[in-house]
């Protein structure tokens, strides 16, 4: 059974905070303490805050710019006049603004991603299993777009001690048939499960998921960087009117 709760108890994080020691006292407070096997999953704000990746920023889309390695897709909306930007930063991630969120944070700042999420989950969660003497997996969450899809869901920005992947290529299916291509991102699915139970504004960013201890490991485990399609194996490297652009402008045309 896969049962996901969240952590009540954390006040609002500042940066310097010892976010191991905040996360580890809601958990003792806790009637479902923890078990090995379990699953933090942790929202990359408050990393971001605790880590001090607050900036000095007027303007976000100054911020956004500095964060971007490659911009995939522009588009303004005509009604009111605000340019969305899906870029690539500089962790290999594909969303909109490039992570830079500028929601509660302190007037005339932006908060960027964590500089390494991947390490930042790692520490994490060998600093519960010091405390606990358990093995428990860490996976820091963002909120994403996703291609073809309206909304937004939870994905994995980081991973220690989790099994990102759950490769079921080469098994078969109940008909006997073989799965060459099944490689669910059981990271993404777990984030999304947790946030169903953390909210948006409920002031829980912290939530443990129990039932599949099968995907806790070693800290050294590859990371959530190894989830997003960069280089080579990006097929949708650049937005419609961006590539008709550039298909144009390869003839020695300009677009209409």
């Amino acid at each position: 059974m896969i049962a996901a709760w969240a952590l009540d108890g954390i006040e609002e994080i500042t940066a310097g905070a010892d976010l191991a020691a905040i996360i580890g006292d809601a958990i003792a407070r806790s009637a479902e303490g923890i078990r090995s096997g379990d699953i933090v999953v942790v929202t990359s704000k408050i990393v971001s805050k605790a880590e001090n990746r607050f900036v000095q920023a007027d303007d976000r889309e100054d911020a956004i710019t500095a964060e971007t390695v490659r911009v995939v897709a522009s588009r303004t909306n005509p009604r009111t006049g605000r340019t969305t930007r899906i870029v690539e930063n500089r962790l290999g991630i594909v969303s909109a603004a490039a992570g830079v969120d500028a929601s509660n944070t302190p007037e005339g700042t932006v908060l960027l991603l964590p500089e390494d999420p991947d390490r930042s989950a790692r520490f994490l969660a060998g600093a519960l299993r010091d405390r606990f003497g358990v093995d428990v997996g860490v996976l820091l969450s963002d909120t994403l777009g996703r291609a073809w899809r309206d909304g937004q869901v939870d994905q994995a920005i980081g991973a220690g001690g989790v099994r990102v992947f759950e490769d079921l290529r080469g098994h078969t299916d109940a008909q006997g048939r073989e799965l060459s291509v099944t490689l669910p991102c059981v990271a993404d699915e777990i984030c999304s499960t947790a946030d169903l139970v953390k909210g948006k504004s409920t002031g829980r960013p912290v939530a443990i998921m129990r039932g599949r201890g099968d995907l806790v490991g070693p800290l050294d485990l590859p990371g959530a960087r190894s989830i997003p399609r960069t280089g080579p194996s990006d097929m949708f490297r650049k937005g419609y009117d961006e590539a008709y652009a550039d298909g144009l402008a390869a003839r020695g045309e300009a677009p209409a």
